[in-house]
């Protein structure tokens, strides 16, 4: 059966409880498990509902959480433009202040009826995850890295591609691929480091290693990378060695704040101060500066937030049940003042929105089209967080809402001295 919905099929019911939500009509086209179908039929956007249990996530979390719990479950699927579609949703399910008079909620509840959508909250899919006790501990720190590192090297093989890159890449003029984008952007951070033969080199969150990969070949730079993720050590000791820079290059499982072996010329931080949580930004960026000699530079590049918008990822939200649990994004300023209240000077921010944007589309395409080996690594449900997480970051970044800074500090000497070059040309250069 494929027709226009009524009030009496599924669809129909769909669109009139959309619709008195909304105030307004369906932005997508519908088909529900009945085979009915609701909205305009020139809609680029068009969702599947196949199961009734879909709705029923909805209306006992009427929010992204509801919605993502639907995708992941694969009661809701998406049949066109992914990135469309997630933007239309985004219209219906926003987190917008809805005035819902008595006259809406009794419409509601009569499409709710219709579709025998009212029940027990249906339990949420196996990749939902929910830590316990207290926040930025070092125990909890390291359950949350490994909720979302750990899900297995290869699948991130998949997604990231060659260079296993977990980070915004730099599309500069001569970038091609996703993988020139990638070294472009970690010799961006070494030049910015001003890094050069023998330096001592700290990389906090280095993933798989390939930051500390290229400051060892190629400018031998001796690196120290960490992490608390044992999946990605494992992985980066095994690249150092096939790259033979196993006298250059340590990686270690280790906290940043049990790292004791300073002083170090220069340390990068590239997306890892999103764990760190704003309470902690003070511990953390004290903690790099003590690690510092006189004249070392420290380059902080971490995803921000809008003054106002959207204070934490914690709570009943997508991104904290399914994806980065605990991570906190900051704005710029705030990130800035604590880097600078721990001792340093600011020498240079640099924002790099519009390559992330460009950058989860290049990962969003590696998953699709590596779909099938992705669900075979992991679960089709741990795939389907992460398609749905990449791509509605990618829709944020590029209308806004988020941003992504490169901070550069220096730890003066106490005559003043920073060692900094004058010009920015001759930073870059």
């Amino acid at each position: 059966m494929n027709h226009v919905g009524t009030s009496h099929d599924a669809a129909g019911a769909v669109h009139a409880l959309v619709r008195a939500v909304l105030g307004s009509e369906l932005p997508l086209r519908i088909r529900c498990w009945d085979g009915s179908e609701a909205g305009p039929p020139d809609a680029a956007a068009r969702l599947v509902v196949r199961r009734r249990r879909a709705l029923r996530r909805l209306l006992w979390a009427p929010n992204e959480l509801g919605l993502a719990r639907a995708f992941v479950s694969g009661d809701i699927d998406v049949e066109s433009d992914f990135f469309e579609t997630l933007a239309q949703l985004e219209r219906i399910i926003g987190g917008q202040e809805l005035a819902v008079d008595k006259m809406v909620k009794r419409d509601m509840v009569k499409a709710g009826l219709r579709l025998r959508a009212f029940g027990l909250p249906p339990k949420p899919p196996a990749e939902e995850i929910r830590l316990g006790g207290r926040l930025h501990t070092r125990r909890r720190d390291s359950q949350a890295i490994s909720h979302h590192y750990d899900v297995g090297n290869d699948f991130y093989a998949l997604v990231l591609g060659p260079s296993m890159t977990y980070s915004c890449a730099v599309w500069d003029d001569k970038a091609e691929t996703l993988e020139d984008a990638q070294t472009a952007k970690v010799d961006l951070v070494c030049r910015k480091l001003g890094l050069h033969e023998g330096m001592r080199v700290l990389d906090v969150g280095c993933g798989w290693g390939t930051f500390v990969i290229h400051a060892a070949r190629e400018y031998g730079a001796h690196a120290v990378g960490v992490t608390l993720s044992q999946a990605q050590a494992d992985f980066a000791r095994k690249r150092v060695a096939e790259a033979g820079l196993s006298d250059l290059v340590e990686i270690r499982v280790q906290d940043y704040r049990e790292v004791g072996d300073g002083p170090y010329d220069a340390i990068s931080s590239i997306g890892m101060a999103e764990h760190v949580g704003e309470a902690m930004l003070p511990t953390y960026a004290r903690a790099l500066y003590d690690l510092l000699r006189p004249g070392g530079r420290l380059l902080n590049h971490a995803i921000s937030r809008k003054v106002g918008v959207g204070a934490h990822t914690g709570g009943d939200t997508f991104i904290n049940r399914y994806v980065f649990p605990d991570g906190e994004l900051e704005p710029v300023g705030v990130m800035v003042n604590a880097i600078e209240q721990a001792g340093f000077e600011i020498r240079d921010v640099e924002a790099l929105r519009e390559h992330y944007a460009l950058t989860l589309r290049a990962w969003v395409a590696n998953l699709e089209a590596n779909w099938n080996d992705a669900v075979r690594l992991t679960s089709e449900g741990r795939a389907r967080v992460w398609r749905l997480y990449m791509a509605a970051c990618a829709l944020t970044f590029e209308k806004g809402a988020i941003g992504i800074n490169q901070v550069l500090g220096v730890k003066t000497a106490a005559s003043g001295a920073s060692g900094m070059p004058r010009t920015r040309t001759a930073l870059l250069s």
